[in-house]
């Protein structure tokens, strides 16, 4: 068994298109020669050397703005906003910005960088840490959102980012770094995978519990307990959210008539309701019942290792909401 960890999909697909292309290049707060706080870039530094990875000042802006500028002059920045907490600093470089360039150039120009954004929830890195942005980002027109859950979509999906002509936000949930067990570092071949095109993870008949990032896993974990009573749950994971699979969403659900969200982010604004708003207009012909969501609690993440895992939709909550969806789905109703 290979011991292919997340932060290896990563560091590969930056290695293997910074050799495929000189206009690749690293840029973030200790990217360089000590390998990132996550380990992500270690041993990059060795291999390319500070014209390829640059370490930068404290400043998320200053992070962006140098990659919009390289961008827009042949450049194929990654940046790395090390915690995407701090990503509302570099607001206006994405969203005024990056997103604008093709549209208001006529064309005539684009911005074709990755912003690479930490994100989630993992062991107690407090409110300031923790938070799950995603759907930010999927609000503005112009910007790529991808969100891989494995290590394999992670290196395919980041080849595919690096390439794209358009910006493209990068969420990597901090809680999928690492492996388990042995050393990492092996090498497994993948190939750029397309924008667009989700990923079922298990076969199911019962209800679609569509997730991504780290609570993927929480799905399949409430998945296989389910299974022991009954309850067949097909897993789909759309890997990007803009462009988001809504093809392979309608298949699935023609299959098991019921859907179920599960994200990290609170419910509240989540990209979970725009998922279930596309459900409710679209798939009404084969929806057994009412869409539903699970996400995080409406309330920052608390520092306490027992309160942090309690805000969060662990696999128990997602276990007893897909419960709660195709037994009694009259008693759905929860204040978000």
């Amino acid at each position: 068994m290979t011991n292919f960890t997340f932060a290896d999909g990563i560091r590969q697909a930056i290695a293997e298109e910074m050799d495929r292309d000189p206009a690749v290049f690293v840029i973030g707060e200790d990217v360089g020669e000590s390998g990132g706080v996550f380990g992500v870039t270690k041993g990059l530094w060795d291999r390319f050397g500070p014209d390829r990875l640059w370490d930068s000042p404290i400043s998320e802006e200053a992070i962006v703005g140098a990659a919009v500028g390289a961008a827009l002059v042949g450049g194929r920045p990654i940046a790395e906003i090390m915690f995407s907490d701090f990503s509302m600093l570099a607001m206006d470089m994405i969203v005024n910005q990056a997103a604008k360039t093709h549209y208001m150039t006529g064309g005539k120009l684009s911005s074709p960088l990755v912003v690479r954004m930490i994100t989630g929830t993992n062991g107690s890195t407090g409110a300031q840490h923790s938070q799950s942005l995603e759907s930010w980002f999927t609000h503005v027109p112009g910007l790529k959102v991808v969100a891989p859950s494995t290590p394999e979509d992670a290196k395919g999906l980041l080849k595919s980012a690096i390439r794209d002509p358009d910006p493209v936000m990068f969420f990597e949930h901090k809680g999928l770094y690492t492996g388990r067990g042995g050393p990492a570092g092996d090498v497994v071949e993948v190939e750029p995978i397309p924008f667009g095109v989700g990923r079922i993870h298990r076969e199911g008949t019962d209800v679609t519990v569509v997730s991504y990032l780290k609570t993927k896993e929480y799905a399949m974990a409430a998945a296989e307990a389910l299974a022991e009573e009954g309850i067949s749950c097909e897993v789909f994971d759309p890997r990007t959210l803009v462009p988001f699979d809504y093809e392979g969403l309608r298949a699935s659900l023609e299959k098991t008539g019921r859907l179920l969200i599960a994200h990290e982010a609170p419910a509240r604004g989540g990209f979970g309701a725009e998922i279930a708003a596309w459900a409710a207009e679209n798939c009404h012909d084969v929806l057994r019942s009412p869409v539903m969501r699970v996400g995080g609690h409406n309330t920052p993440i608390p520092y306490a290792p027992v309160m942090e895992q309690f805000v969060l939709p662990m696999t128990e909550r997602i276990a007893d909401s897909i419960r709660t969806l195709v037994n009694n789905p009259s008693r759905q109703l929860q204040s978000l």
